[in-house]
């Protein structure tokens, strides 16, 4: 188990505990985290997903892959430490990870 903070748009932390091997969008969406829409289910085709990254994590986080990208270019408020979290798999080294909901995702 991977344990990931999810922090909401307005400042509300929630834990929760992922299997490894599963992205942050499917723990996202299995605990009924808000904003976390994931309208493709995982294709890494929609950005429904959009998360910020904490920078305390980036440096451990794997950098987005060239179609990650181009769908980053699509979301509203991208920032240095935005991610799709369909495309970030949680694993031991990622446990604690903390990452922010958009307020564009409400």
């Amino acid at each position: 188990m991977t344990r990931v903070h999810f922090i909401s748009a307005d400042g509300e932390g929630r834990d929760i505990d992922g299997d490894d091997g599963i992205s942050v969008m499917e723990t996202a969406v299995r605990a009924g985290i808000d904003g976390i829409d994931a309208d493709c289910g995982g294709a890494c085709s929609c950005a429904t997903c959009h998360i910020y990254i904490d920078d305390a994590w980036m440096s451990r986080v794997p950098q987005p892959e060239a179609v990650e990208e181009e769908m980053l270019d699509f979301v509203q408020d991208r920032q240095p430490e935005s991610r799709l979290s369909c495309q970030v798999v949680l694993g031991s080294d990622l446990d604690g990870l903390t990452v922010r909901i958009p307020a564009t995702q409400r």
